[in-house]
């Protein structure tokens, strides 16, 4: 690919790639292509004739880019966002923006790195892996927390990095397995001390955030809590495979204003847990009150419960539980 794209920076006479040509490249269907073209305007500046596609150099740089984002779980409309938003020119930094890059809170921070920046972070983080270097992980991770924020950290460096890593570890058997496993732990450290610097605001409802019986995959849900955290708004994160009587139980002793159940599969997505986590009641007769349900995870798509609320993304299911839990 490389080659490919290299060609066409180096020499401007070339009219571009055909859609079928960058598709084989990107391992991409030519369809998929057309479609974010059509939709959200991820689409080559040229066109041969007036009609027929052809994609430069800048064009398969932003493709890469919104691959990688909907590759690492990203929906393909908050991933087009992302994908342009970095591709754009970066304005000269105003007060403003030096302060959201010298660490201040997320809200305030860019929500896509540049892309040429975001590889340089990712190729790092990922060698610091491969490497097994504990050491630099850290510091590596809580760099790019502290320097972008924990969105945009998370959506550009620690999120493409996880995946490319895990896929590194499905073409290679077994080899990659301890460098997955350890980048991840690294990881929840590293979004656990992003969230415990700040003491939550009296008042503030609190979210109770858990995977679903049978699902393991925490991580996402601990970049929320950490998020939460930062905005002073207090969570309880019950983790991986909360049984349904423990996640009821734990419902009506904290009486959370907001929960979010997160399924990674479609296997771990259950309708009627939903349901029944909604229909749980607390307070006084007279003002008994429910918690507000969210779903989060890729195992959601296509089996929504009726009026579900299903967060797109980080910087959404951020938005959507500091709506309901503040007061």
């Amino acid at each position: 690919m490389d080659d490919a794209v290299s060609t066409l920076t180096r020499d401007p006479a070339v009219g571009g790639l055909t859609t079928g040509a960058v598709a084989r490249l990107l391992g991409v269907a030519p369809t998929t292509l057309r479609s974010w073209d059509r939709r959200y305007g991820i689409g080559p500046a040229y066109r041969e004739g007036g009609r027929h596609r052809r994609w430069t150099a800048a064009d398969i740089r932003l493709l890469e880019c919104m691959c990688g984002l909907t590759n690492a779980g990203m929906p393909p409309a908050e991933a087009a966002r992302a994908a342009l938003a970095a591709a754009s020119p970066e304005p000269s930094a105003g007060p403003d923006e030096h302060e959201a890059l010298a660490g201040k809170p997320a809200s305030h921070a860019p929500r896509a790195l540049p892309i040429g920046r975001a590889r340089r972070e990712c190729r790092g983080l990922a060698k610091a892996a491969v490497r097994l270097d504990a050491h630099a992980m850290d510091e590596l991770l809580a760099a790019a927390i502290e320097r972008y924020g924990l969105l945009a950290a998370w959506e550009s460096v620690i999120m493409p990095t996880l995946h490319a890593v895990g896929r590194n570890w499905e073409t290679a058997g077994e080899r990659y397995i301890e460098v997955e496993h350890l980048l991840s732990w690294h990881v929840s450290s590293a979004l656990r001390r992003a969230g415990s610097q700040r003491a939550p605001v009296a008042g503030s409802g609190v979210s109770l955030l858990a995977c679903t019986p049978g699902e393991s995959h925490t991580l996402a849900l601990e970049a929320l809590t950490a998020g939460l955290a930062q905005q002073g708004l207090p969570v309880r994160m019950f983790g991986a495979a909360l049984p349904v009587e423990a996640m009821e139980e734990a419902v009506r002793r904290t009486g959370p204003a907001a929960v979010v159940l997160w399924a990674q599969s479609r296997s771990t997505a259950s309708r009627s847990l939903v349901a029944r986590v909604e229909s749980i009641e607390w307070g006084v007769r007279g003002a008994r009150r429910r918690p507000v349900v969210l779903v989060a995870g890729p195992g959601w798509a296509g089996q929504l419960p009726p009026g579900a609320r299903h967060p797109s993304g980080l910087a959404e299911a951020l938005d959507a539980l500091a709506a309901i839990s503040r007061p």
